[in-house]
């Protein structure tokens, strides 16, 4: 069990150096979230556990992150069990992401899509969409980043091949995020 562990902090560990890769992108997005949060919103989506930290990084900003302070605007896409089955069953679940983008996203806003595989087809067609829609695109990846590597605006890309550490470090990339907006308002 201990060897199991070890094996595990050491995945995790190598995992996070590669994170200094993706230092200066990191920094840009989280700029980008500020500059966008002081006029528009953020709409952030993803699948399984990808799904889960979008929930979460909507939560830290819509309630709070570390300080109280005014609510700031983002909306998971892939919270509403109505939205997400009324729009999988009429036009596909490929579709579940893009529609709302189309529905509620404006020039000035933000789409985050995160996809630890980077191939997400749900997530590409909301950015396609988020595009159409004037917005600014950003990929929260793992792996080699995909497909929405070369379509978002903004690739940020966790360079490892086993999703337990994709998505440990996209929670602690989503984290540095919401701090970066949270002090552009304190």
């Amino acid at each position: 069990m201990a060897a199991s562990l070890l094996a595990n902090y050491n995945e995790h560990m190598q995992c996070f150096g590669r994170m200094r890769e993706q230092e200066g992108n990191i920094v840009s997005v989280g700029e980008c979230c500020v500059r966008v949060c002081s006029s528009g919103k953020i709409l952030i989506a993803g699948n399984g556990g990808s799904a889960a930290d979008a929930q979460h990084f909507a939560a830290e900003l819509v309630g709070r992150f570390q300080m109280n302070r005014r609510a700031l605007p983002c909306i998971a896409l892939n919270t509403d069990t109505s939205n997400l089955t009324a729009i999988g069953n009429d036009f596909g679940f490929n579709e579940v992401f893009a529609r709302q983008v189309e529905a509620i996203g404006q020039p000035g806003d933000a789409f985050i899509g995160i996809s630890t595989s980077g191939n997400s087809e749900n997530i590409i067609a909301a950015v396609r969409e988020a595009k159409k829609q004037g917005m600014a695109t950003i990929g929260l990846l793992g792996r080699d980043g995909g497909k929405l590597a070369g379509l978002v605006d903004h690739a940020v890309i966790v360079p490892h091949d086993v999703t337990a550490r994709i998505q440990e470090a996209h929670i602690f990339i989503l984290h540095y995020w919401a701090g970066c907006v949270e002090k552009s308002v304190a």
